[in-house]
């Protein structure tokens, strides 16, 4: 039987099992800037926003770095929404402490008026009931969806709605900067209202999905953000989150070991966070924590001070061979529509990894550890959390001593999520070791550094020999939970349409 017949066997045998399944800142950027279902009949400190739109005009498309592929070809519709309201800030109402049992009270208020983009089914049929909210992330001085980039074959393949929002003035400014026609009537009151507006913008996903969804039924609504999103929805989730109750559970995405202020300067005073902060454990929804090797040693995100046990209410996932931004975020995520060509794609930029993409270039080659099919499977899992009670696997952490990693005999870490590339590589992979390059973000991207053929023979013997140890990883790796049996064809097909061991 060839290598490839017994994968198909095997995947029959995967397919009919029940799956325990389911950008950023430096150090200086942190100080910088720095099962239970929520009951959802909010407090008046959630308000529903006046929705308008769909938005047309100006340059005719939504400003927002995401895909960039028709969505019609997968079955999907862009829109566009303004949110307007009067939103709220806060104020601590005694210490923040690390345990992260905060107490915040609303404070001023402020008018505001942004944005919302919102990715959903044409055919509602395929709607399976459940709406991804997410911050949009800002590092970068504009509105970025890096989870929607990451994650979108697995949102779109099962039937997610999902919304983008500025919540941030940084983001908002920039794109109304970018298209002043379209965006003229925007406006942001700082960043200390950006909780409030998180929360306004889940309120018009249910309050208003007659207008935000085109009629879809919302029945699940969760709560989303990576890098600076993360820090932010880390303080969200510990003081917000209780006065509101208006998100069903959360993904927090590679966030630092602290959090962000809840409330700053200039428009409020600083409330800053503590140095570390872990999730509140006394929530009534699900969070999920999603961690790659560039998030825990101190000097970068610092975050392995921040760690915390699993409970009834709280998962943290660590990816071994993986870095806060990658090879497939920045580049073949844009256009992956999920027909197996991005996977290929991405197996190939382990063998040939690039140094950057438009506008920034790193000094050494970045990462290609394929943590996309891991956080697919993080949004899989953490969205039948919330609509069925059954907790996500759990995992290993990654092993860490002294402030550095423990690697095994090929240079990889030990512990962690395991996939096929690090366990049976063909490339050393990293979440650290980059030079500055032309980026400061460079430190983000982590490096790859493929094997030479000499290693490679070394490992593999045979094409046959390598695509079979692949192939296994790859099916350990589904039945731990970790990846999606969906996803498990097109990785094997990636690999078996290689030339390793060249």
């Amino acid at each position: 039987m060839t290598v490839m017949a017994r994968w198909r066997t095997r995947r029959r045998r995967i397919a009919t099992t029940t799956v325990a399944g389911l950008l950023a800142v430096t150090a200086a950027g942190v100080a910088q800037i720095a099962t239970g279902s929520a009951a959802h009949a909010a407090s008046p400190s959630a308000a529903s926003p006046t929705v308008t739109g769909p938005i047309t005009g100006g340059k005719g498309v939504p400003v927002v770095g995401a895909t960039a592929f028709d969505l019609a070809k997968v079955g999907y519709r862009q829109s566009e929404y303004f949110l307007a309201g009067s939103a709220t800030a806060y104020q601590a109402s005694g210490t923040l402490g690390s345990d992260g049992k905060w107490t915040a009270a609303p404070a001023a208020t402020a008018p505001y008026t942004t944005r919302i983009v919102v990715n959903r089914p044409v055919d509602a049929k395929k709607f399976n009931g459940t709406v991804v909210v997410e911050w949009l992330n800002v590092s970068a001085g504009y509105d970025g969806a890096p989870d929607w980039t990451a994650a979108h074959n697995q949102l779109i393949r099962d039937g997610y709605a999902w919304v983008g929002v500025s919540a941030q003035a940084v983001g908002l400014n920039a794109t109304k900067n970018a298209d002043p026609d379209r965006y003229q009537a925007l406006s942001h009151p700082g960043d200390s209202y950006s909780y409030d507006i998180f929360s306004q913008t889940g309120q018009a996903v249910r309050k208003s999905a007659g207008t935000v969804l085109g009629g879809l039924k919302p029945k699940k609504v969760l709560g989303d953000g990576e890098s600076q999103s993360a820090f932010r929805l880390t303080t969200y989730v510990n003081a917000i989150h209780p006065l509101v109750n208006v998100y069903d559970g959360y993904l927090l995405h590679s966030r630092a070991g602290t959090a962000s202020a809840l409330s700053q300067a200039p428009e409020r005073p600083d409330i800053a966070a503590p140095a570390v902060v872990r999730i509140r454990p006394d929530l009534a929804v699900p969070v999920l924590t999603f961690q790659t090797e560039t998030d825990l040693p101190a000097g970068l995100l610092g975050y392995v001070d921040a760690r915390q046990d699993d409970t009834n209410r709280f998962r943290l996932w660590e990816v071994a061979g993986t870095a806060h931004a990658d090879a497939y975020t920045i580049g073949i995520g844009a256009t992956d529509i999920g027909d197996g060509q991005g996977s290929v794609a991405a197996f190939n930029a382990l063998r040939n990894p690039p140094t950057g993409a438009a506008g920034f270039s790193c000094a050494k080659p970045i990462n290609a550890g394929e943590q996309q099919y891991v956080l697919q499977t993080a949004f899989s899992q953490l969205n039948r959390w919330v609509t069925g009670g059954q907790a996500p696997s759990k995992a290993p952490r990654l092993q860490i001593a002294n402030n550095a990693y423990i690697l095994d005999a090929n240079g990889n870490v030990k512990g962690g999520i395991r996939t096929p590339a690090v366990d049976v590589p063909v490339a050393k992979l990293s979440g650290l070791g980059q030079d500055t390059g032309s980026s400061p973000f460079c430190a983000l991207f982590g490096t790859t550094v493929p094997f030479t053929p000499a290693q490679l023979h070394a490992l593999y013997p045979s094409h046959d020999t390598f695509v079979a140890a692949w192939m296994k990883a790859t099916a350990s790796a589904v039945e731990a939970g970790f990846i999606l049996p969906a996803d498990a064809k097109p990785l094997v097909a990636a690999a078996a349409s290689s030339t390793v061991p060249e």
